[in-house]
């Protein structure tokens, strides 16, 4: 298999990283998993985003996290790490060390330690497009309070500062603006609860985690939502309607520990978080545990 001309594009999983009970990080079997994702048909993996804590790692242990991801994935499949940062500078160096370790494009949040105007986003891409990979922008208002909205992305995109956008507003009407203001500009699912209304909508790719503990079934649906196929979008709708239970806690504070639980009932080494994540309510974690079971006793994996 060789690397797509557009690797940033199918089915991403944002990884979630494992560790041992220390907490110290677990590199053996986050190999391993990049290795089970690529063996249940998921084109490539996202380390260091959100899932994957990024946040609590040591500059580090965040470099040698990208390192394990690359040395496991088989040919043919994509990395994209994140590269998120406080300032821009740093940001560039750690698409620098993602491309000196081998991956194949990055994800880049805006600016996120304070609200930045129009002009320091487009800057901030500027410079971290200047390390050379793909760069795939991530709209998250609801966390970095600063809008990727359809009319900036196309100034990015037609400056050739990004490939791409994971779209995580929750409105999936942008679609269809992002397509007429910057056609070409790809269109990546960020939220695992809209997949079937982006897919739709012309996606094509998506940056998952429910894929961590069900790869094989969501790897499916997201082939089903964007083939175009109206027999296909018919096929998909059950599955959908049976996994969104699932699928929707992606979009909720509780996200990393809920995916985490999910994946130690599907027979994943999910695990605890570090801190500040602490462990789920009880309630909340009987209610995952119903919606993961619900899903596995249909056969979904």
């Amino acid at each position: 298999m060789t690397t797509p001309a557009k690797p940033w594009r199918g089915v991403h999983v944002a990884t979630a990283l494992p560790f041992h009970d220390d907490l110290s990080v677990d590199h053996d079997a986050y190999a391993e998993h990049v290795r089970f994702l690529a063996a249940g048909g998921c084109d490539g993996v996202t380390p260091n985003g959100s899932l994957g804590e990024y946040q609590t790692l040591t500059p580090q242990e965040r470099a040698r996290v990208v390192e394990t991801a690359v040395q496991a994935a088989p040919a043919g499949f994509g990395v994209m790490p994140g590269v998120a940062a406080y300032g821009a500078l740093e940001a560039r160096r750690w698409a620098e060390q993602a491309a000196e370790a081998g991956a194949t494009s990055v994800l880049l949040l805006p600016p996120n330690a304070y609200r930045a105007d129009h002009r320091a986003v487009v800057e901030h891409y500027r410079e971290v497009a200047r390390a050379g990979l793909p760069v795939v922008a991530y709209n998250n208002p609801i966390d970095t309070k600063v809008d990727l909205t359809p009319a900036l992305l196309a100034e990015l995109f037609h400056e050739g500062l990004v490939v791409g956008v994971k779209e995580f507003s929750g409105d999936v009407r942008r679609a269809y603006e992002i397509a007429e203001l910057a056609p070409g500009l790809d269109l990546l699912v960020g939220a695992d609860d809209v997949l079937l209304e982006l897919g739709v909508a012309g996606a094509v790719g998506w940056i998952a985690g429910y894929p961590n503990a069900i790869p094989e079934s969501t790897v499916e649906l997201y082939r089903l939502v964007t083939s175009d196929d109206p027999a296909d979008i018919a096929k998909a709708l059950p599955i959908y309607r049976d996994l969104h239970p699932l699928l929707r806690w992606d979009s909720k504070t509780e996200f990393v520990q809920s995916i985490k639980l999910s994946m130690d009932i599907a027979d994943r080494k999910g695990g605890a978080c570090r801190p500040p994540r602490l462990a789920l309510p009880a309630e909340v974690a009987d209610r995952i545990t119903a919606d993961t079971e619900a899903v596995l006793a249909k056969g979904y994996k």
